[in-house]
């Protein structure tokens, strides 16, 4: 908050032919030249005989993810469609919950979920309010402003969202797929032709926990993707398990808040200090990456995770400059216990006490914390049903789901056919897709890519009808009146040769 207080207060009144106002003007003009959403409807409403007015996209998740995938199929003219999400508005995403780093990690000058379109830029949204020469000294996007962006963001691509409603349960039958959501006003059933899961970077698991930490009292042992109250730590000693980013953030908020004394327990001998993915992070990199075969896919993904991702220059130096922070490495925990109210460590270096632990162990494809999909896993071909790494290398992405081109569930041999309508555009979509699916440097591709699966798919499936459509078409362009039909033929009657008629 302390880094966005100061960009506030540097930032100035804009001129006002470069207003807010006048950017959502510019941005609804390229719509209006670019035709989109199209005119033309394509698309026939349906009717479930159980569930009613089938929907033709529902997409579970209105963050980044889930609002790019929307404006993708609005402009392709898919109008029945809605976004569901669980939080309240405005607070979709980490942003504004469980996300802690004073600045975005990405370079503000991307284009981000805007698809080309550059008054729909975050570039465009911050100099229409305070201006290029503020612009001009932004280093990175402060946390809080980039949800403010969003929730600008959401208003501008005008899709359908319905806050509040939590999917429970997925299920489909021969046409459909159906949803159970329940919000203040109960439980109910949706049915959809197609289905986007763009529920973020837990979309198919949730924080991972090591097994030596998992059921000590979550009193004196949290994770740091949970809600954790820093204020209570005042005081206390802190012990932040891991070396990147999250870790920085959690030990930076404990000592902002006043604790004693945080130290980041690591089993490295150093910090990661190289960010691999930078180093090829491209254009050709996030559109081929689905090309290449499963063994490369793999080695990428498991070479950058084995490196690590090193934290924020300015993520570290928000908790080095205390002089109560600690970097313990080479001190890999063997056994945890909490004992008198004090987590104890059992370390290579020796039994460490400390008040509270936090893990900073990151997430995890783990279906069996997302209960609300039990009825799908047992259907989807996962990574293990394709590709085994070598021997006696652990194999941490076995659980990822195997996906199709445009990010489609591969449903295995017999299983219901509404397997292949849910698309998995989410965190979990990295191993087959790359960085494509919630990271903001081409959440546009993925989300482009997205889209022209699901209307691929709705257009195949409505076939029959577009036959029935194009040979009862009858409108026509010439009325009969704009010409006359000639049945004398003499004049251009050639003369035979003489030979020719001998």
């Amino acid at each position: 908050m302390q880094c966005h207080n100061r960009l506030m207060t540097e930032q100035r009144k804009p001129e006002p032919e470069s207003s807010l106002a006048g950017l959502e003007a510019r941005f609804r003009r390229d719509l209006e030249l670019l035709t989109l959403p199209p005119e033309k409807d394509w698309l026939e409403p349906r009717v479930h005989p159980q569930y009613g007015p089938v929907l033709d996209v529902a997409i579970i998740g209105a963050g980044m993810a889930g609002l790019s995938a929307a404006f993708a199929l609005r402009c392709q003219a898919v109008r029945s469609l809605r976004v569901f999400d669980r939080a309240p508005q405005g607070f979709e995403g980490p942003w504004a919950t469980t996300a802690r780093m004073e600045t975005l990690r990405s370079p503000p000058e991307l284009s981000g979920p805007s698809f080309q379109l550059a008054s729909l830029t975050f570039r465009a949204w911050f100099e229409a309010q305070f201006g290029p020469a503020a612009w001009s000294k932004l280093y990175r996007i402060p946390r809080l402003q980039w949800m403010d962006y969003l929730r600008w963001y959401r208003r501008m691509i005008d899709v359908p969202i319905e806050n509040g409603a939590e999917l429970i349960d997925i299920g489909g039958d021969s046409d459909t797929v159906l949803l159970t959501l329940r919000s203040r006003e109960g439980t109910r059933e949706v049915a959809a032709r197609r289905v986007v899961l763009a529920n973020g970077r837990d979309g198919l698991g949730g924080p991972y926990t090591p097994e030596i930490f998992r059921g000590l009292d979550p009193r004196f042992v949290m994770h740091s993707l949970g809600e954790i109250d820093f204020s209570k730590l005042r005081g206390k000693t802190v012990s932040i398990l891991g070396a990147g980013s999250t870790a920085c953030d959690c030990a930076a908020e404990a000592l902002e808040h006043g604790a004693a004394h945080a130290a980041m327990v690591m089993r490295r001998a150093d910090v990661p200090r190289i960010n691999k993915n930078m180093g090829i992070g491209s254009a050709g990199f996030w559109q081929g990456f689905y090309s290449l075969t499963d063994a490369q896919k793999w080695e990428i993904v498991n070479y950058v995770d084995d490196q690590g991702v090193p934290a924020p220059r300015n993520s570290m130096l928000r908790c080095s400059r205390h002089r109560n922070f600690s970097i313990l490495p080479s001190c890999a925990v063997r056994a945890a216990s909490v004992r008198d109210g004090r987590v104890m460590l059992d370390t290579t270096r020796g039994k460490l006490a400390f008040d509270r632990l936090i893990l900073a162990t990151g997430l995890t494809v783990d279906w069996g914390q997302r209960p609300e999909f039990a009825a799908l896993k047992p259907h989807v071909q996962l990574w293990r049903d394709h590709f085994l790494p070598p021997r006696g290398v652990e194999y941490a992405q076995a659980e990822h789901p195997y996906l199709g081109a445009h990010f489609e569930f591969r449903r295995r041999e017999s299983a219901p056919i509404w397997v292949n309508r849910i698309h998995c555009f989410n965190y979990a979509a990295t191993m087959s897709h790359g960085p494509i699916s919630g990271d903001i440097p081409a959440i546009s591709l993925g989300a482009e890519r997205t889209a022209r699966g699901v209307v691929n798919g709705l257009f195949a499936e409505d076939y029959a009808r577009t036959s029935q459509r194009l040979a009862s078409w009858s409108n026509p362009e010439l009325r009969g009146d704009e010409y006359v039909l000639d049945e004398d033929v003499s004049k251009f009657l050639a003369d035979e040769p003489a030979d020719a008629k001998t």
